[in-house]
């Protein structure tokens, strides 16, 4: 078995150097965290230090083959690239995607990409879709669950998803800008609270928005174990039989649950069999959230070790679920 990670960060050093030169220009605060990497942060998002664990991936082969993981889906994270306006954004993600093909023609077994876009301006994003597509080994697209102010149902986004579906090519979500983040500064909630239940807010918009009808061929792909969302799709649900207003553009959201694909990364091995017993594991794949403080140091092992799984749930998780989303030969 070759265990894929879908979810898998990286910061390339070139990009890290962009950022550096150009970002202060767009609100963003950089400063050097006493030899241990950059530091970076827009309004309350901080990240880093961006050591070599984010960057070097010499250093991440070392770390996938202690962990037994054969190949990285690399993607960035927070702060994505929509804060920095129209023309450093779209540098900015066009310098991202271009160093996924240079990781992935550096060793094509071991890494592919998940494309950046510039989301705020949507007719840049289509264009960049594009010419990412054409790139070596780029097998997806990832995207915040929220777009700066705006929501993924907001029809400004949907010549993006009519592209995906079109180059079936899987959109992958990941929370950056959390919902209410005063309420969430203290006690490291804007991610242990925050990320799930912006990861429930995109999945439902999706939903009641009519994104997913008008394009059923849109693979998309929820962190975190779904979040909120699978834990709350009843109540979800519950709503659309008593408003009226909820059934305008959708189906029973109950339907939905199937629309996405999950990832590992929900800490406990009862979330994962939950997961395994409402959408099926062939909707499941693995991930880590490497190289944030919070992620899987053993993925490969949570996945193996959980008894609820079967031999065979555990070989879609680990390798073929991957393999068919990202069209891995």
């Amino acid at each position: 078995m070759k265990p894929i990670d879908v979810h898998a960060h990286w910061y390339p050093q070139r990009f890290l150097e962009l950022l550096a030169r150009e970002g202060p220009a767009h609100g963003l605060e950089w400063s050097e965290d006493d030899g241990r990497g950059p530091r970076f942060r827009i309004g309350n998002l901080v990240t880093g230090p961006a050591g070599p664990r984010y960057v070097d991936l010499a250093a991440r082969l070392e770390a996938m083959d202690e962990q037994g993981v054969a190949m990285h889906a690399l993607s960035l994270s927070q702060p994505m690239v929509y804060w920095a306006g129209r023309r450093l954004g779209e540098r900015l993600a066009a310098l991202f995607n271009e160093e996924l093909a240079r990781a992935h023609e550096s060793a094509p077994q071991r890494f592919v990409g998940l494309a950046t876009l510039p989301m705020h301006e949507p007719e840049l994003a289509v264009r960049e879709l594009e010419r990412a597509a054409e790139l070596p080994g780029v097998r997806g697209v990832y995207v915040a669950t929220r777009i700066l102010q705006r929501e993924l149902s907001d029809e400004a986004f949907f010549p993006v998803y009519e592209r995906l579906e079109a180059l079936g090519l899987p959109l992958f979500l990941h929370p950056v800008f959390v919902v209410d983040p005063e309420r969430l500064q203290r006690f490291y909630l804007t991610n242990l609270l925050g990320n799930p239940f912006e990861s429930a807010i995109a999945a439902a918009h999706l939903i009641f928005g009519g994104v997913l009808d008008r394009f059923p061929a849109l693979e998309v792909v929820l962190p975190h174990a779904g979040g909120a969302f699978p834990w709350l799709a009843g109540r979800l649900n519950r709503g659309w039989e008593k408003r009226e207003e909820l059934r305008k553009n959708c189906r029973s959201p109950l339907e939905y649950l199937r629309r996405f694909h999950y990832d590992t990364i929900g800490y406990s091995d009862e979330v994962i069999a939950y997961l395994a017993r409402i959408v099926g594991p062939d909707r499941i794949m693995m991930g880590s959230d490497y190289c944030f403080p919070i992620a899987y140091e053993r993925p490969v092992d949570v996945v193996r070790a959980n008894r609820a799984l079967s031999e065979d749930d555990k070989r879609l998780i680990l390798e073929a679920n991957a393999r068919r989303l990202l069209r891995i030969s």
